[in-house]
């Protein structure tokens, strides 16, 4: 065999290895992405990259922090965040700026004289976000299920908070190499840059749904267009001053919320494009780490560590989150789910690549507190929310056999599947006697395990899950009159 076939069959047997474990994942919460990365330092273990690489993966991590985060969009549901977007947005902003500063003045207070005030500044952007990869990553598990507010609360914060920490790491870099100062000017640059973010957001998913009504004749094309809006959205924003990556995530938002054809195939599509951006990132990461240097800062990288994961996080959510809005487990839990991952390893390769003076000490700080937050958060998520009563029962159903796509000819339609109310006062009667509205269909019966075709004699028993079709307005309807509790 060649060296190159010899390359492609260990990637294709990686990535099989990586697909079957995330399984193992799932289950455990550990997150699978350390098996990349630690495969990325074993391949990169001899390898000392130059400034000229630092530069490259920052374009290339750039690239797939936008296609995680417009999958994160896309797989967000509005109606589910709306109740959270002020909370959600505090952290993602404030709770951000926070932990930065909270972070730099502890290490300032802990090593005095040996790094000023600026570079503790650049340390506290850079490792200052929760990573948007990371935690859907856990938080779509099937073993994770949550109390409450909590998971659209931790996904819009970890989906939206990258923009904010991409522009203190830019704006912190500046002001080391000594072009840039701290002014008010600069907090109405940030304003800017989000707004304009935000706004480019919306507008590109607008033109999304526009632009996936077009008919063709090749339905694999409504893949590139998925591709092309993301590289749309992060350029234009990117163009006109605004922040890409916020475009990106509320691009994909704004499609969820408004509906767009082939919308189904296209979300697994861009989670599958997610996880490929994510195994290939922390791998490439892995692969430019110095490994020989890990063990000089192991010290240093486990109190910065302890630092963020037990002072500067649940600082900047206890006042980021004031009142009693938000139990104190609540408040507690959401802290301890500030996974650091890709983001903060990718935002320290652009100091390496602005030529900032101990700028590769720093990334191997950041890439040895993102190794602790991942083993010791990640693998102890569900454990935590269990000892502080705000975990659910698990929700392990398959997937139905059938599902009705959006696209033209569906009109509105939809297949949505619901779950008889355990004090229905229908149970036990049969499909017939029911007398549902005219115009919706039940498809399938769910009972345990088994599905079941079902007719008009089919007796419905509590816990069942029913498939069923129509069009949206009355599905809606049918869920408040058969499918609420005490129906």
């Amino acid at each position: 065999m060649s060296d190159i076939s010899i390359v492609f069959a260990a990637v294709g047997a990686l990535l099989l290895i990586g697909a079957f474990s995330n399984k193992l994942s799932s289950r455990f919460n550990v997150p699978i992405l350390l098996i990349f990365l630690a495969v990325g330092m074993f391949l990169g273990r001899a390898h000392a990259p130059g400034d000229l690489e630092f530069g490259r993966i920052s374009i290339a991590g750039t690239v797939a922090m936008c296609f995680i985060l417009f999958s994160g969009g896309l797989d967000t549901r509005f109606s589910t965040i709306k109740r959270v977007l002020l909370p959600g947005g505090a952290l993602a902003t404030a709770g951000v700026v926070l932990t930065s500063l909270i972070f730099a003045f502890c290490i300032w207070l802990i090593l005095p004289g040996k790094i000023t005030f600026p570079d503790c500044l650049l340390l506290g952007a850079m490792i200052s976000s929760t990573d948007a990869a990371a935690v859907f990553a856990l938080l779509s598990g099937r073993s994770v299920s949550l109390k409450g507010r909590l998971k659209p609360l931790l996904e819009l914060e970890s989906g939206s908070n990258d923009p904010m920490a991409y522009f203190l790491t830019l704006l912190m870099i500046d002001v080391v190499l000594g072009k840039e100062t701290l002014s008010v000017s600069t907090i109405l640059v940030l304003v800017y840059r989000m707004g304009t973010g935000v706004l480019l957001g919306i507008l590109a998913g607008m033109f999304a749904r526009i632009l996936f009504r077009t008919k063709l004749d090749y339905e694999g094309l409504y893949f590139v267009f998925a591709f092309a809006v993301v590289l749309l959205a992060y350029g234009l924003a990117e163009g006109i001053g605004g922040n890409g990556m916020m475009a990106c995530y509320v691009c994909g938002i704004t499609m969820s919320h408004l509906g767009f054809n082939y919308s189904k195939g296209i979300t697994r599509f861009c989670d599958g494009i997610s996880w490929l951006m994510q195994v290939i990132l922390f791998t490439t990461l892995g692969v430019f780490v110095d490994v020989a240097r890990l063990p000089q800062i192991a010290v240093w990288g486990l109190l910065l560590a302890a630092v963020l994961l037990f002072i500067a996080r649940p600082a900047a959510v206890f006042l980021t989150l004031p009142g009693k809005t938000f139990s104190w487990r609540e408040k507690f839990f959401i802290s301890w789910v500030g996974l650091r991952g890709a983001a903060p390893i990718v935002l320290a390769t652009f100091p390496l690549a602005c030529g900032v003076s101990n700028a590769r000490m720093y990334f191997n700080m950041i890439f040895f507190m993102v190794l602790v937050s991942m083993v010791v958060q990640g693998t102890t998520i569900m454990p935590l929310a269990k000892l502080l009563k705000l975990d659910l029962p698990c929700d392990d159903k398959e997937r139905l056999p059938l599902e009705l796509e959006t696209t033209p000819a569906s009109s509105g339609h939809e297949m949505k599947e619901f779950t008889v109310p355990a004090d229905a006062s229908y149970a036990g009667k049969t499909i017939a006697q029911l007398a549902l509205p005219s115009g919706v269909l039940i498809t399938l019966v769910r009972r345990g395990k088994k599905l079941i075709q079902p007719n008009g004699s089919t007796e419905i028993a509590a816990g069942d899950g029913l498939l069923i079709m129509g069009h949206a307005d009355k599905l809606k309807l049918l869920e408040e009159e058969f499918f609420s509790p005490g129906r």
